[in-house]
Formats: structure tokens, C-alpha cells, sequence
């Protein structure tokens, strides 16, 4: 039975197949094009491939296991620099070197492993799964690109297609960002790559291109050629070992020899190339792979002039309360976390206490909505407040949303016993230390905000600078703060509306 949304996209295919109407600039030649295209792109990555910890996993011999430390690595490399996959993937391999380990695991450990690497319901679909290969799959690793698809959860057509070309061998191609960008330069395709009809196209051509001696390697040969030589910016065609079939290269090169002021007659007959290049003026009219007259070949881009993209909306802004609070225990300080729901944006990883605020939110109002939130949401009550103060603001970018995190600290009464109120569906709490801290499953946002407490405790009066949160700490001081002033340390703050008081000693 087809599910429906599968359904629903395999209509939008045909669909696509059917309105496409594309010129020759766009096809590939049987006889000469994709013989030449192979052999040159596997001799190429025989002698440049990079030496990757899961190309590594390709000499076992059992299946099961090559099928595994593929999918883990191709769902840690969706949206992941492979610089930053690396490490990830060699500790998750030694925790986790079958799947029958990885589904024993459980989702806590899987989210405290993935931490800090993004794009969180990654790792909870690797597990879930883990367990269905286990409990219904009798352990089996499905064996074609289709049963991967139908069987996996978080499992696209590229993922099902890598796993099935390059752990089983199976003749057929992947389209990724990588292959998209190699393509669209190879045969000038300029329509805006993520539409439906252009990824049909893409898949296509990946399809007739991929060798059918040696699919997985030509695949991964495709994304090696895409990653390290026709990158995004700046590629190095002079080191392409394809670049006499590339009519991006071929097009760069004609418009130099015109800047040159040759005549273009003779440029036609002096350019010796493996297949002719057709002026973006001569195109078939009604082309839907062509460059537009709307945006047309723009010759200081050279190649990169492909693929296009439509523009992206702008993620929507969003401002969030962050209260780091924290206590002392003995010689160590312990800090307040909390579980995220199970479903939505990082579901079941652990954050600080936060709560999201109008944009133009003031101070004050941000601290009352913390207030609220620690009693009536999390049932929370503690004793005297000894400092409350202004961490700074801390940006951090989400696939779809610019979030800003308005980040205050405060320290409870030493101890850290809070009274609770048992209030049904209340999300989990936890104190833990800063080594603790550093093993939970915390998202990369929520080490932002961490990094630039830890800064304005240091350096208070200073700006927090990183290679990837902008925090800005405020300069000044509370001139009514009672530790700033030698003022009453008794004296209550903001929380003092649901705040136990201090026993005064006599």
C-alpha cells in the first residue's frame, strides 16, 4: 500500500515529467558523454578520495554492517560539514558498532551523543529506526534503495539510494546538494534547481550517468567531485577531470575569448571540445531547464552562475526569555535544566529554563513571564534570590528562525532546595554540574547561551565574542544590585512573589 503523502509526491513526479520541455543543451550523449564522463570521474576519485571513517567500513564483509555505517553517516551528513561529521561519526561507531547496540541504546543516550551536531530528529529517527530493523526486521538491514525507503523512518530517496549503491551495490543514482551543483554546471541547467520539474531532470540524468560496474563508487565520486572541486564558490576547474564535458566551463571559456575581441565564427571553429557549445542566446524557446530573461548569464560568475536557487524566505524572528539559574551544593555549582516536549523544534533535548516573549518585550516583563514560568509551569519555589543580573543577548540561526535568546542568571539560596508543587505534565527538571552540563543532551543553542554566562561571569563589563553566537553582555551594573551598593542582601528581587524568605539567623 502506498502511503499517501508518498503518493502525493510521486504525482508531483509525473507531473513534473510531463510539463518539462527542455532544449539539447541539457541531454547527455549514450555514445560518448557517459563512457567518458565514468571512467574519467572513477579514475579521478581512485586517486583523490578522502581517507573517511565510514569509507573505511566498506571492507567488511558483512553486509549488515556496510548497510549500517552507511545510513548512520549519510543521516549525520544531511545539512553537516563532513570536517564536523567526523568525530561524531567515530564516537558513535565505537558506542555503537551494530545496529542491535544502537537500538538497546536509549533516546537519552542518543540525544546526549548527538549534541551540538544539529538538525536533532536525525539522531531520533536512527534510532527508531535501529529498533524496528531489531524487533521487526529480525535485525535485516532492508536490501534495495525502494525497502529502505518504505521501511526507514527518516529515510529519503537520496539516503535510500546512497545506502543501496554503496553498501549493496545496487545500480542506481543519488541526488544531493553536491550532484545538484556538478549537473547543473555539466549541462547548463540554470531553472531554479529545487523546483519540481529541475529534480526530476537531476535524478534522470543521475541515473543514466552512474556506473553500472561501480554505482557506489561513482556516487560517492559525484559528491567528492561536488565537495572539494566544484565547490559552491570558487571552484578549481583547472583541476576537474571532467571539465571537457562542462558547458558551465565551456560557456566561461567562450566568453573570455569574445572579451578578447575574437571573432565568434572563428572562435566556433577553434574550440576543439568533446561536445559543442550553444550560445544561451540560441536556446529552444519555452526551455524550462535554460536560464531566464529575467535572470540571465551573468559573466562574472563564471560557472557559478549554476545551479540556481530561488530565493529563500527569511527566517521569521523570534525572541526567547532564557533564565540560567543556578545554586551552590557543597564545593560544586549545579544548574537548572529542562526537558523540550517530545515532538516539535529539538524535541527531548534539555534546555534552561525559557519561554518565548514578544519581540519588543521589556525587561521586566521578561523576568515576570521566567517567574511564572518556574512556578506555575515547572512548580518550582526556592528560597531568597542572593543575585539576579542581565547575561546579554545571544543570536543563534535556525534552519527557519532567527532566534534571539534574552538571557538573564540568577543564584538561589545555598543548597538549592526548592519546594515543589506537583503540577501535572510538567516537563522534566534536572540540577546538574558543569561537567554534567557538558555530557546532557543540550543543543548548540543552548552551549551559546552556557559560553556566554561563563564569559559574563569573567568578564562582566566585556562583550562575548565566538565563532558563532553574537552575545552582547551588558555594560552596566544594577545600581540598585545589593552586591554592587554593600545594600541589603536580604532584599527581594523580582521572584519575591513566590519566593520562600530567608530564615534570619538570631
Amino acid at each position: 500500500m502506498v502511503k499517501p503523502q508518498r503518493k502525493a509526491t510521486q504525482v508531483a513526479r509525473e507531473s513534473a515529467k510531463k510539463e518539462a520541455v527542455s532544449c539539447d543543451l541539457h541531454q547527455l550523449s549514450d555514445d560518448d558523454d557517459i563512457p567518458t564522463m565514468r571512467a574519467s570521474l572513477l579514475g579521478w576519485y581512485d586517486k583523490n578520495k578522502r581517507d573517511l571513517p565510514w569509507r573505511r567500513q566498506l571492507k567488511n564483509k558483512d553486509v549488515n554492517q556496510r548497510a549500517y555505517a552507511v545510513w548512520v553517516s549519510e543521516m549525520m551528513l544531511q545539512q553537516t560539514q563532513v570536517a564536523t561529521v567526523i568525530d561524531y561519526y567515530t564516537r558513535w561507531m565505537d558506542r555503537w558498532p551494530t545496529v542491535q547496540k544502537l537500538a538497546a541504546a536509549t533516546l537519552e543516550e542518543v540525544n546526549e551523543m548527538w549534541s551540538g551536531l544539529g538538525y536533532y530528529s536525525r539522531g531520533r529517527r536512527l534510532h527508531e529506526g535501529a529498533q524496528k530493523v531489531v524487533t521487526e526486521l529480525d535485525g535485516q538491514m532492508p536490501r534495495t534503495a525502494e525497502s529502505l525507503l518504505k521501511e526507514l523512518p527518516g529515510v529519503g530517496r537520496y539516503t535510500a539510494g546512497a545506502i543501496a549503491s554503496i553498501a549493496y551495490n545496487q545500480v542506481t543514482g543519488v541526488v544531493d546538494g553536491n550532484v545538484i551543483r556538478v549537473l547543473a554546471r555539466l549541462r547548463v541547467i540554470g531553472a531554479d534547481s529545487s523546483s519540481p520539474q529541475v529534480m526530476e531532470v537531476m535524478w534522470s540524468l543521475a541515473d543514466r550517468l552512474v556506473d553500472r560496474e561501480r554505482p557506489g563508487d561513482f556516487n560517492q565520486a559525484m559528491m567528492e567531485l561536488g565537495a572539494t572541486v566544484c565547490t559552491p564558490k570558487n571552484p578549481s576547474c583547472g583541476d576537474c577531470p571532467v571539465r571537457g564535458l562542462c558547458r558551465a566551463y565551456q560557456q566561461v571559456e567562450t566568453e573570455k575569448k569574445k572579451s578578447a575581441n575574437k571573432l565568434e565564427k572563428m572562435l566556433t571553429k577553434k574550440v576543439k571540445t568533446s561536445c559543442s557549445v550553444q550560445d544561451i542566446e540560441e536556446v529552444q524557446k519555452g526551455c524550462c531547464l535554460c536560464l531566464t530573461k529575467e535572470d540571465p548569464w551573468d559573466s562574472s560568475l563564471g560557472v557559478t552562475n549554476y545551479p540556481r536557487k530561488a530565493k529563500k524566505k527569511p527566517p521569521r524572528e523570534e525572541k526567547t526569555a532564557v533564565a540560567i539559574v543556578s545554586c551552590a551544593e557543597e564545593s560544586e555549582t549545579k544548574f537548572l535544566i529542562v526537558q523540550r516536549p517530545e515532538t516539535g523544534l529539538l524535541a527531548g533535548m534539555w534546555e534552561f529554563p525559557s519561554v518565548q516573549v514578544e519581540k519588543d518585550s521589556q525587561s521586566e516583563a521578561r523576568k515576570s513571564m521566567i517567574d511564572s514560568y518556574l512556578k506555575q509551569t515547572l512548580g518550582l519555589q526556592f528560597g531568597t534570590v542572593e543575585r539576579r543580573s542581565c547575561v546579554g543577548e545571544v543570536v543563534h540561526i535556525f534552519s527557519h528562525i532567527h532566534q534571539t535568546y534574552m538571557v538573564e542568571a540568577f543564584t538561589v539560596e545555598q543548597g538549592g532546595e526548592e519546594s515543589r508543587t506537583v503540577i501535572e505534565e510538567a516537563p522534566p527538571t534536572r540540577w546538574v554540574t558543569r561537567s554534567e552540563l557538558q555530557g546532557a543532551a543540550l543543543s548548540t543553542a543552548m552551549r551559546k547561551v552556557f559560553k556566554a554566562y561563563e564569559a559574563s561571569q569573567s568578564k562582566p563589563q566585556g562583550p562575548v565574542s565566538g565563532n558563532s553566537a553574537r552575545a552582547k553582555v551588558s555594560k552596566k551594573r544594577k545600581r540598585n544590585s545589593p552586591l554592587s551598593n554593600g545594600g541589603d542582601k536580604k532584599k527581594q528581587l523580582a521572584l519575591d512573589s513566590f519566593f520562600k524568605p530567608k530564615a534570619v539567623k538570631s
